[in-house]
């Protein structure tokens, strides 16, 4: 390390004061239920594109025990286009933990976070740094670039090895005060500066240690992770209409992509389509409207969904809403989650 840890922070810090962001809508007021959603909801995802989403979610459920008292499918609509659903059902079990163990607010305890679901260490460590000043590290995708910039860490941050090196890292430099803005500034930096592409190295407070900048490969760190080709995956999707302009859903199972939100039912091709088709309503299979493929990208798959497309059929029996299927007019459809892909799918009738 050439520098101290006080050097490293109070660069940071000093930037932050000047270039960091400070009317983000959980810094006021800031509260450890809004800093804990906040931080949920930034996992993967960036702060322009969180924002209206924060600001619905706590209009709709502004504190903890309200988020426990709310149905999952109210927190899956509030969620629905975020992505990720599995953070939305994990801070629903999480909230509903809360009030079972802990007198309906949030612990003040690093290992009884840490027990609750979505929640991992950085996580912890971030609530318990911009709620209570606590002094715990965190180790986000943009701290992991700029400590591995900075100290010229070699390896793909995410392997084991690597990853304890930046968690010393991450630790030593912590200040002895100003942890929330510390926080705050490292995940600013690394959004806003010292960024994955074309980082703006000459404003950089950091600039004069870092390792990379100095020995020419701050376009080579972080080391990227190993390139895998993505498989593809095909499925139909098939969107009904009734003559009354409903639309049948189904829920999607409680694992697996899309978890418990309602989507339209799938098919791996046309004849196991056919069949769902002919068990559920009546009509004609081949009157069908093939509507534009859409494709959707996963972590660690991509998906082409097939719309087929019938209008006017007439249920095969009396499909009750249950857990499985319902028959939804147009305009409940905001009231529940449905994947975005799907939702604009629905909306573009």
């Amino acid at each position: 390390m050439s520098v101290g840890s006080d050097d490293f922070a109070a660069g940071l810090l000093a930037w932050f004061d000047g270039a960091g962001r400070h009317d983000l809508p959980w810094q006021h007021p800031r509260s450890p239920y809004r800093v804990w959603l906040s931080e949920i909801m930034l996992q993967q995802t960036q702060v322009q594109v969180v924002v209206p989403y924060f600001e619905r979610f706590v209009a709709a459920l502004p504190d903890l025990p309200a988020l426990a008292a709310a149905s999952l499918d109210e927190v899956l609509a509030l969620w629905s286009g975020l992505g990720y659903y599995a953070r939305a059902r994990n801070l629903h079990a999480a909230a509903r933990a809360c009030v079972e163990r802990h007198g309906g607010g949030l612990p003040r305890d690093f290992d009884a976070l840490l027990a609750l679901p979505g929640i991992g260490r950085s996580t912890a460590g971030a609530i318990l740094a911009q709620a209570w000043g606590e002094r715990f590290p965190i180790l986000d995708g943009n701290v992991k670039r700029v400590l591995c910039r900075y100290h010229g860490i070699e390896g793909w941050p995410s392997t084991p090895k690597v990853e304890r090196q930046l968690w010393q890292l991450a630790e030593t430099h912590l200040p002895a005060t100003r942890l929330a803005d510390y926080t705050q500034a490292q995940m600013d930096f690394g959004a806003t500066l010292c960024t994955r592409h074309a980082p703006s190295c000459v404003l950089c407070p950091l600039q004069h240690d870092c390792v990379a900048l100095r020995t020419g490969r701050v376009d080579a760190l972080p080391t990227p992770k190993p390139a895998k080709a993505l498989p593809q995956r095909h499925v139909l999707v098939l969107l009904l209409e009734d003559r009354e302009g409903r639309v049948l859903l189904q829920r999607r199972p409680p694992t697996g992509i899309w978890a418990s939100l309602w989507s339209l039912p799938e098919a791996v091709d046309h004849t196991e389509a056919r069949d769902w088709f002919e068990r559920h309503v009546r009509g004609n299979y081949d009157a069908a409207t093939a509507r534009e493929p859409i494709a959707h990208g996963f972590t660690h798959y991509r998906l082409e969904l097939a719309p087929l497309h019938w209008r006017g059929v007439t249920p095969a029996g009396v499909v009750r809403d249950n857990e499985d299927l319902r028959w939804t007019e147009r305009g409940e459809l905001s009231s529940l989650g449905i994947p975005a892909p799907i939702r604009t799918l629905l909306e573009a009738l």
